[in-house]
């Protein structure tokens, strides 16, 4: 069985300082596994490369290569500064974010060791509406518990008064500090990728099949890779019993 219409989608990200110019980053759920490095000279982003350990088209590894668009800029602690460097739907979006958590995680700074990991729990129950609670949990404490009620949050305040689509990044980023609008923003991604749990992803042959749904949204999904890219079947997992296995690979 490759689908789970039960339990919950989980997601782990891990953010660490590997030495005092890099920052490795990883990011594991139930449909991708991929590391980032980030290397930078303490101002700007030196090199930045990526690892495609489990992937859902064929086509996804190539999207590393992308992200050499980043290199060259600011260290910032917002994630979301990748987004004023390089165009998000060019690129896989899974390395993408996570690169920008990286970025985040080297303008932090701190010594060697220094890590950072949320991991996240969205029930199935929530693709069906009804009241249903998703978690965030940070460096193994609880932070975020939000009320959700099918594609929108309803408690707690603030996040019930932010706009669900086109908007929320940027309510997070003019409403809260830094840190806690990173947090937002990763359950906030997080509550999207894992209505796919319980869809029998892999009764796709082709990417072209979902064209009317998901063109130009991510590198795959872009003409030149679209007509071209196919399901790489058998990928999915279930961590719902044990998340504690999650990034086994690293970082």
């Amino acid at each position: 069985m490759t689908h789970f219409p039960h339990g919950a989608y989980r997601r782990r990200l891990r953010l660490v300082v590997t030495g005092p110019d890099t920052v490795d980053g990883g990011l594991e759920d139930d449909f991708h596994y991929f590391t980032v490095r980030v290397t930078h000279d303490g101002a700007s982003v030196r090199e930045v490369t990526a690892r495609a350990i489990r992937w859902p088209w064929t086509t996804c590894p190539a999207a590393a290569d992308r992200l050499h668009t980043l290199e060259g800029m600011d260290l910032s602690p917002d994630c979301l500064a990748v987004g004023d460097v390089a165009d998000p739907k060019q690129h896989c979006t899974h390395m993408f974010d996570l690169a920008g958590l990286c970025i985040a995680h080297g303008a932090r700074g701190g010594p060697v060791g220094t890590t950072r990991q949320y991991d996240i729990e969205i029930p199935h129950q929530a693709q069906g509406g009804g009241d249903v609670v998703v978690h965030c949990d940070r460096d193994g404490e609880p932070l975020l518990a939000w009320t959700l009620d099918g594609r929108r949050v309803v408690a707690p305040a603030p996040y019930a008064l932010a706009p669900w689509r086109r908007g929320f990044f940027r309510w997070a980023e003019e409403t809260l500090d830094v840190d806690a609008a990173e947090a937002a923003i990763v359950l906030r991604r997080a509550c999207d990728i894992g209505m796919g749990r319980g869809m029998d992803l892999d009764a796709v042959e082709r990417a072209d099949e979902l064209e009317r749904l998901m063109s130009g949204v991510c590198f795959t999904m872009q003409p030149e890779q679209i007509r071209v890219a196919l399901r790489h079947k058998e990928t999915i997992r279930d961590f719902d019993t044990d998340p504690t296995v999650m990034l086994a690979e690293g970082p």
